[in-house]
């Protein structure tokens, strides 16, 4: 007697059609793990990418950078102001609640109280209910980037979040590497739910069985996201079947991986910018805007490219990328070493003086290699360095606390734009607003600050992109950080492993989507 399944697939076949289905189960190796479970804990590439498995976002980027409908089914502009967006109707949480108006709401008066994310919702003054499948995000003024904006909205469960805890804790509250609630229980839209996590050894997905995309192709009903530090390992891990996919790749292992029978190697030109900040609170050398500018002048980023990324990454001198509003051709990577010495003798420190550096050893590509190339490369100009590495985990804390005169942080622009750069890195540290929250240099000018405010009610293309030409000028003058490079993106797979659909520029693949052939 036949399966239902078999007589599904004969009968698609017969039609002359393909269709993929089996079931399939992965495991996956990720330099790290999501440090939290709480979508507005930390604005960070893995919090996003467990977005992306667990919630949805009412509006998403596709592959070309465009935007498609997920929990928004359609969106229109009322006015200067308003923004519109109609919510697809019989959604389902985890839980079993029903997605509305509400949920919307309640999540973005959560993003607004945020460190990490208020800054991207200060363009708003709120978000209104117009009926239970409709909202209105309502800006400040004029503003360019609302559907951008729009994708970083990942409705959360508010019934599920709400009241207390046995302890008589919030469920609602939101709290920095914290042990709260939302950051150990989740409840979101997403295809997958979390069925166990042991941080820094494992996290266990399984497929929704009420999950709203019903025309989704993807067929991964488990994964499991194993934390591998070490590239080396990483790579070993896919060679010998103990994963069936990897991310990422390290330069040194494009050409194994490639080698590989059975093993595909994806990659994408990146927009991440890796740098470091130099803490002008914590080290007097650091106010000096010559000494920051003969520490951009000593560090060779385009020789970091070469030797320790393989060429698969592209120096910089700015923050946004080529492609970006505001990229400024002329602001090129300024290694000169005789210069360096010339600045330091000009600010009084001929002999040099002592600093202490910080990097994560498992967050960016070659993270702890890059800074440790740059201690050494600043000894050259007579800084002595005191490096320290950590692992992703321990490291965000350390940071968040601007714990080294210089710290390593990588930046991928949440609107594909360069003012978010600004906004989180450059401009005036400013609770309140979020603005300046990973500004751990400490670099306040009010002249940024105005342009790039200027900047996000501005709707005119060219002006906009003049402001922020402006604003880089200036950054790239004051030597405001140092710019290493934008590293490019790499992804190993198993070829019956479908990944080249579903990866992307942002760095989160869309799991959901993800089709696994059977062996």
């Amino acid at each position: 007697m036949k399966t239902l399944k078999s007589k599904l697939a004969i009968a698609l076949i017969a039609a002359g059609l393909s269709f993929n289905i089996a079931a399939a189960e992965i495991k996956v190796g990720y330099a790290a793990d999501p440090v939290s479970m709480d979508p507005h804990e930390q604005l960070s590439g893995g919090t996003l990418q467990m977005s992306h498995m667990v919630f949805d976002p009412l509006v998403r980027f596709t592959q070309d950078l465009e935007f498609e409908p997920r929990l928004a089914e359609s969106w229109k502009r009322i006015d200067d102001n308003t923004f519109r967006f109609t919510l697809r109707k019989g959604v389902k949480f985890h839980s079993g609640n029903t997605l509305t108006a509400d949920d919307v709401v309640w999540t973005f008066n959560r993003l607004k109280s945020s460190p990490d994310f208020k800054a991207i919702f200060e363009p708003y003054t709120a978000m209104k209910k117009v009926d239970d499948y409709t909202v209105e995000l309502i800006s400040k003024g004029p503003y360019p980037l609302v559907l951008q904006t729009a994708t970083y909205i990942f409705p959360m469960d508010s019934k599920f979040y709400s009241g207390k805890t046995a302890d008589g804790q919030d469920k609602s509250l939101l709290v920095k590497h914290g042990n709260s609630f939302a950051s150990t229980h989740i409840s979101g839209t997403g295809p997958f739910i979390v069925t166990s996590r042991e941080q820094g050894v494992q996290v266990v997905f399984e497929r929704f069985k009420d999950y709203w995309d019903t025309e989704s192709k993807g067929n991964v009903d488990k994964l499991t996201l194993i934390p591998i530090k070490e590239d080396a390992t990483r790579v070993a891990a896919l060679l010998s079947g103990g994963v069936d996919m990897i991310a990422p790749v390290a330069p040194n292992d494009h050409k194994r991986v490639e080698k590989a029978d059975g093993i595909n190697l994806v990659t994408l030109p990146g927009t991440r910018i890796i740098t470091f900040q130099m803490n002008q609170t914590s080290n007097e050398a650091l106010k000096d805007v010559r000494v920051r500018q003969a520490i951009v002048h000593a560090i060779n980023n385009e020789g970091i490219v070469k030797k320790i990324m393989k060429d698969f990454a592209t120096a910089a001198g700015q923050q946004g990328p080529a492609g970006y509003s505001g990229y400024e051709a002329d602001l090129v990577p300024r290694y000169d070493l005789k210069k360096a010495k010339e600045l330091m003798k000009e600010a009084g420190y001929e002999n040099g003086f002592n600093l202490s550096m910080m990097a994560p050893n498992n967050r960016y590509v070659n993270d702890a290699k890059v800074a440790q190339a740059a201690a050494a490369m600043l000894s050259k100009i007579g800084i002595k360095v005191d490096l320290k590495t950590l692992p992703k985990a321990q490291y965000w804390p350390e940071f968040d606390l601007c714990s080294a005169d210089m710290m390593m942080i990588g930046w991928h622009s949440d609107t594909e734009d360069s003012a978010n750069f600004s906004e989180f890195l450059t401009m005036t540290r400013d609770e309140k607003t979020g603005k300046g929250q990973y500004n751990c240099g400490y670099y306040s000018n009010p002249e940024v600050d105005k342009l790039v405010n200027a900047s996000n009610v501005e709707t005119d293309p060219a002006k906009r992109s003049k402001m922020l030409q402006t604003v880089e000028a200036t950054l790239y003058n004051d030597a405001a950080f140092v710019p290493l490079h934008w590293q490019n993106l790499a992804w190993g797979a198993k070829s019956n492993v479908h990944i080249k659909p579903i990866v992307n520029a942002m760095n989160y693949p869309y799991f959901g989507d993800l089709v696994v052939d059977e062996k």
